[in-house]
């Protein structure tokens, strides 16, 4: 026991439950189990969960937050009511199959309780409903990020309140099976899951054109526990227009690539802001759609020489041959969202920018060097 004075805090937080809980009349579920056996399970979860804030005023569990929050260990949960105290709670009850109290229970669900607190390392679990995209089977897009098919049932069973947070025909739409996952082991904090996830779709934007979004929210859990639920970005959790799409290999591929390489846009100003107004446009009409792709053509390679600078070089980045180069010049005049798309995803696989504009501008005045990086990096 790693501390004895948490267990008496504890205990008395789950007797004090019971005794307000005893003698209530608990919600059953019957099964079958065989002819002629039958079985009455009694639905202690979901009663405790649905009467929690009852208890939350009381004397027993104020004393019981205020020790954990004498524990660096708890202090990862946000809330410790909802992620220690009320699983404890559903623990103790379920071993004793009702209200009528059993040390023996007590003692097995409180051990269970601090090898998951005080234990070496977490699993943190963040999930967002995916929409506006399919897939064959789990894709890992690196780092725990992964999108994969999501399982029946799976949000309600640990957020009973899911039902009207999740997306409209999600589960049903064959662009609405999906989620988008992060899965991580930590010690003493949790991951930014809603920056890690806009920046994986961001990242399947780019790599698909798809419209996509994750959310509206995201559902975390600690240890398979309930965590947490909270909003998505939302420049993520909104679909811009568009048809479904499939994410296959190839794509998913790209994408995996791309999530690490938009730390750069943290680093590089006007990259970011190219980035940023290019993913803007996907919900914006014209005039407003052209005048924010000409912003981000400029941001990401004018350099302060203006947005015929930027289609130059923007030419000599996408181009094989000179024919190509000439009409991609004519195009970047009033650039489509696809065309800075690629443009985009093409500096981002590149990683440098400024490197970039100076190979760039080597291989417009016929230097060796920038022809071949560019080649090198329309291979890659």
């Amino acid at each position: 026991m790693k501390s004895p004075h948490l267990y008496d805090t504890l205990r008395r937080f789950c007797l004090g439950s019971f005794a307000v809980f005893h003698g209530e009349d608990l919600p059953f579920a019957f099964e079958e189990h065989a002819p002629s056996f039958y079985e009455y399970r009694p639905l202690v979860k979901s009663f405790i969960e649905g009467q929690a804030e009852r208890l939350r005023v009381r004397e027993d569990v104020q004393a019981a937050l205020d020790d954990l929050a004498r524990e660096p260990a708890a202090r990862m949960y946000v809330d410790p009511y909802r992620g220690i105290l009320v699983p404890l709670l559903v623990r103790v009850a379920e071993g004793c199959g009702g209200f009528d109290w059993d040390d023996s229970a007590f003692n097995r669900a409180y051990e269970e309780m601090e090898a998951r607190v005080f234990g070496d390392g977490h699993t943190y679990g963040a999930v967002a409903p995916l929409v506006g995209i399919s897939c064959g089977a789990t894709i890992e897009l690196g780092n725990g990020v992964r999108v994969r098919a999501a399982a029946t049932g799976e949000f309600a069973a640990l957020w009973p309140e899911s039902a009207g947070l999740l997306p409209r025909d999600f589960g049903r739409e064959v662009d609405r099976l999906c989620v988008l996952e992060l899965e991580r082991r930590v010690d003493d904090e949790v991951p930014d899951a809603a920056g890690e996830l806009a920046d994986a779709i961001t990242a399947i934007r780019l790599a698909t054109a798809a419209p996509v979004a994750a959310g509206p929210v995201l559902f975390e859990r600690l240890d398979w526990q309930p965590f947490g639920i909270r909003p998505v970005l939302p420049i993520a959790a909104t679909p811009p227009p568009g048809e479904p799409t499939r994410l296959d290999a190839f794509r998913a591929g790209v994408a995996a690539r791309l999530i690490p390489q938009l730390a750069v846009a943290d680093e590089d100003a006007r990259f970011g802001d190219a980035l940023d107004r290019w993913e803007l446009s996907l919900f914006q009409d014209d005039p407003f759609r052209s005048e924010q792709l000409r912003h981000a053509l400029d941001a990401a390679l004018g350099e302060g020489d203006g947005t015929w600078a930027a289609a130059m070089r923007a030419a000599a980045l996408l181009g094989e041959t000179g024919e190509e180069r000439t009409a991609l010049v004519d195009s970047f005049r009033e650039p489509t969202a696809d065309l800075v798309r690629r443009l985009l995803v093409a500096m981002l696989l590149h990683g440098d920018r400024r490197r970039l504009l100076r190979e760039l501008d080597g291989a417009l005045l016929g230097l060796r060097v920038g022809r071949s990086r560019v080649r090198e990096l329309r291979a890659s």
